[in-house]
């Protein structure tokens, strides 16, 4: 804005007035605090779950599949050929053959449930966030003497390590004359993996397509087909063009139905908590306003000698709103950096309240993840930035048309 240089006078006027006061109003020290921790708080706040969201997607989407198909009769026969089919759909990026199953794992007088997963070395090696998160074994050994990918949380509540024998128990028994026999057979730990997520580390087995056709009594069949498109947010398109091609018999499953509840559940947590953290640099901003209509209060003396000397309402207007404003101003740029910075290393001063207090703070059973993740989104930042710096313009637009309206006559009737 520019002054002319009457108004550049007032103004320094003013701003010499305050100086000469010694101290900042403690209301303005408050209201410049409460700015900056909202929008520092909404910063951080939507960071994270942000952070959450991607990387849930990220380790959903490269554990499980875009598309899931299964057949309505539950094994499916000729399924490479199937695969090829597939392939050949526009958009499809892979197909993987695969069987599903649910056992009991039982290992040194310890018993879990686990999640079976029965596919070709190949294409666990063709999975990144499975060849590129072994912690222990090597995948070499997948296959071979009855060899198995395991969870390394799984193996470690079962006291596992590499080399060691784990035994599972199918859910559906063998019939005998003496009555239903359950189904048992001895694996070899080969490798451990650590994806990072406490669902899948804890339930999740990989072993051979052969060792799960044998197990799970599917020979020459698999009862899923993973598929994998070039985008994840075109799932539902490819899924209509698959099931185009399929024909009856068959039913697909995108990601988006799976985890519907989960996402939306994220969705709407996100919204809220940016709801509320909201609510903190709005009550800022009233003690904006309450701060500056009490400056206004004080200075009437002040305001009506400049009003005398020619000083019009429109000077005064602005000189007490670029007052006001710059408190919300200095809050949205600390709280700007604050937020920032909080978010760009909030993995490392979570570790680091946790070593300082001994307590678990982010726990993985909880959460999901083994890690706090936070991603800034350059839009919502500039979103929260905006929304603080028009309350921090709009709250002193009250106190300060008041000091412009002050009546010279009546501030000076009794001095």
């Amino acid at each position: 804005m520019v002054f002319d240089a009457f108004e550049r006078m007032v103004a320094l006027r003013y701003l010499r007035a305050r100086k000469q006061e010694g101290t900042v109003s403690l209301i303005a020290a408050f209201s410049i605090l409460g700015i900056a921790i909202g929008v520092a708080a909404l910063i951080i706040v939507m960071a994270v779950m942000n952070g959450f969201r991607q990387e849930l997607l990220s380790r959903i989407l490269g554990v499980n599949g875009h598309l899931t198909v299964y057949a309505d009769g539950g094994g499916m026969q000729g399924f490479d050929d199937l695969t090829t089919r597939l392939l050949a759909v526009d958009g499809i990026a892979s197909a993987t053959p695969q069987i599903q199953g649910q056992v009991m794992v039982t290992a040194q007088g310890a018993a879990t449930g686990a999640l079976v997963r029965g596919m070709r070395r190949a294409d666990v090696q063709a999975r990144p966030i499975l060849a590129e998160n072994i912690v222990a074994g090597s995948l070499s050994d997948y296959g071979a003497e009855d060899g198995v990918l395991m969870g390394h949380r799984l193996a470690r509540q079962l006291g596992l390590r590499v080399g060691d024998s784990v035994r599972l128990v199918a859910p559906q028994g063998t019939t005998t004359v003496v009555g239903t026999v359950p189904r048992m057979k001895t694996y070899q730990v080969a490798a451990l993996f650590d994806v990072e997520m406490y669902e899948y580390d804890n339930s999740f087995i990989y072993m051979p397509l052969e060792a799960a056709q044998l197990f799970f009594r599917l020979p020459e069949a698999v009862n899923a087909l993973e598929v994998f498109v070039g985008d994840p947010d075109e799932a539902l398109e490819a899924r209509y063009d698959l099931q185009r091609e399929l024909g009856p018999g068959f039913r697909t499953v995108d990601w988006q139905q799976t985890n519907a509840s989960f996402f939306n559940a994220i969705q709407v947590e996100r919204n809220v908590m940016a709801l509320i953290l909201s609510l903190i640099t709005v009550v800022a901003a009233l003690n904006v306003i309450s701060g500056q209509t009490m400056v206004v209060k004080d200075k009437g003396r002040d305001i009506a000698i400049l009003r005398t000397m020619g000083a019009t309402r429109g000077m005064i207007l602005r000189i007490f709103l670029l007052s006001g404003a710059s408190t919300g101003v200095i809050g949205t740029v600390a709280g700007f950096c604050l937020g920032l910075a909080f978010a760009a290393n909030i993995e490392t001063l979570r570790e680091g309240l946790q070593n300082l207090t001994g307590r678990t703070i982010f726990d993985p059973e909880i959460y999901f993840l083994s890690r706090l993740p936070a991603v800034v989104d350059p839009a919502e930042v500039i979103v929260v930035v905006i929304f603080a710096l028009a309350l921090s313009f709009l709250a002193p637009l009250y106190p300060a048309w008041r000091a412009a309206r002050l009546d010279p006559v009546e501030a000076l009737r009794y001095e």
